[in-house]
């Protein structure tokens, strides 16, 4: 989740120098923290395996943990500005539904990098730190919507509760996709969503969800 606030990472943040991207710092990054270890990596080795400077790679990071969360930085942004234009006639839950899955793009060819990038975040604790951050951006952006739709504080019971509450069943989605990799992670994240919206009321959403036809 895939956890789309603009933050380190997006690669929009003090220009985009030319002939590289965030996304190509963060493949090579994986690859080299997956061969020789996150510590053992460093940024200077980062930057020129992708043809930069270290000066380059800091417009694009403020450090070497968050080059990982280019893609779920990128999530956080773009579910925020769905929920920022989606319709106040819409269910509040279906507007979180639908900007989360608009905003994840996961397919089943995707698992293998994604698995690496978890057994990394699970296994360094400098990267755990990291993710916390991350996820609270992500779990905020919802927060702050369901604020808005409710009157609420942001910072009240409510909000709060919804954000952390869809955050975790998205990541539970994103487990068991990352486990079976037989569909969209959509798939799972709409199965999901629909269940917690329903307060897990319906005995249909206990059972896994199914590929979809020529998924």
């Amino acid at each position: 989740m895939t956890e789309r606030t603009p933050a380190a990472g997006t690669g929009t943040r003090r220009g985009r120098p030319p002939g590289t991207s965030a996304r190509e710092l963060e493949v090579i990054a994986l690859r080299l923290f997956t061969e020789r270890g996150f510590h053992e990596t460093t940024v200077d080795e980062i930057a020129a395996a992708a043809g930069v400077s270290r000066r380059t790679f800091f417009r694009y990071y403020d450090a070497k943990s968050d080059v990982l969360w280019n893609e779920f930085d990128h999530e956080v942004e773009t579910i925020t500005k769905l929920l920022a234009a989606a319709s106040g006639d819409l269910p509040m839950m279906d507007a979180v539904r639908e900007a989360v899955l608009e905003a994840n793009h996961y397919g089943a060819d995707n698992v293998p990098e994604l698995r690496m990038r978890m057994n990394l975040v699970s296994s360094v604790p400098e990267l755990a730190a990291s993710a916390a951050r991350h996820y609270d951006a992500w779990e905020r952006a919802v927060s702050a919507y369901v604020a808005g739709r409710t009157g609420h504080p942001a910072d009240s019971l409510y909000p709060l509760a919804v954000g952390r509450a869809v955050l975790a069943t998205c990541r539970a989605a994103y487990e068991r996709w990352s486990a079976r990799a037989d569909a969209d992670l959509t798939v799972y994240l709409d199965a999901a969503l629909r269940a917690l919206a329903g307060g897990f009321a319906d005995p249909a959403d206990t059972a896994e969800p199914q590929p979809l036809a020529g998924g």
